[in-house]
This record gives structure tokens, sequence and C-alpha cells, in this order.
């Protein structure tokens, strides 16, 4: 993938054809339980970073597009990197895998996926919530110079 991801921001996006294009994300995320790990063997570290990864936004897609396998091998060498002695290639495997699975800035934008504004709480509507400070006008002071002008 050559040249700069694409700019969900940029000044021609408002095409309704590039719109379509784009994938938003639920800000919850994923709320159901990860699928069953596809790789033999887990490990304590590999599930725990299993269950945080399938609980992600992007984890919707990832669902959608079966890569249960691919999310199983970057949550592997993810753990892997972890490590004090782990390699630099390993930590270059990780990063491209950052970036295919939409879990960095630039694989977001590559794979074209926004993440939703949350959904707003619920206002307090008690009266000290309500309550309005005064203006900055409404505390302003005429002050007389004491030459009665």
């Amino acid at each position: 993938m050559s040249g700069p991801p694409p700019d969900p921001n940029a000044l021609r996006r408002d095409r309704p054809s590039d719109q379509a294009t784009w994938t938003l994300l639920p800000a919850e995320g994923r709320r159901v339980e990860p699928p069953a790990w596809p790789l033999i063997d887990v490990q304590p570290r590999e599930w725990d970073l299993w269950r945080d990864m399938w609980s992600r936004p992007q984890a919707v897609m990832w669902e959608r597009l079966g890569q249960q396998i691919e999310v199983a091998m970057f949550v592997r060498k993810l753990a892997e990197a972890e490590l004090p002695q782990a390699s630099v290639e390993l930590q270059k495997v990780v990063r491209q895998y950052l970036d295919s699975l939409g879990l960095s800035v630039q694989g977001m934008l590559r794979n074209r996926w926004r993440i939703a504004p949350p959904v707003e709480q619920t206002v307090d509507t008690s009266p000290l919530a309500t309550r309005r400070r005064p203006s900055a006008r409404s505390r302003l002071k005429v002050v007389a110079d004491g030459d009665g002008d």
C-alpha cells in the first residue's frame, strides 16, 4: 500500500461515494464473549490479550471478516514481543499486525474504519446542575472616578 492513507477529514471527503467507503465502528466495542482460541495451547498472557482484543471496536470487523486466526497470531507474537529478549524483527512483525488489523491510527485509516462518537451519558437535570453562572458582563460594575464625571 503505497502513498498516504486516506484522510476522512480531507476537503473532498464530502462526496457521497467516498463517505460510503468508510465503516463506522461502535465506540463501545464488541460486547460478547471472544471466539474460541483457534491455535494450539493458549498461554495465560495470550488469553488475557485475546479477551482484550475481542472487546475492541475493530473486533466487530474481524468477526465479520473471519479473522480469528490472524488475531490469534497477532496475540501470540505480541506476547512474545513483550519479553525482554524480543528481537527487533519480531517487533516489526507486531507493528505490521497492528496496521493490518486496524489497531494503529495508520491501520484505521488504511482500512477506512472510524470509531463512532461515544453515546452521550444522561444529563444531570438537578437544580444545582441547571443553575447558570452569571455572565462576565453581568458581573461588571461601573465605578465612579471620584471627579463627579
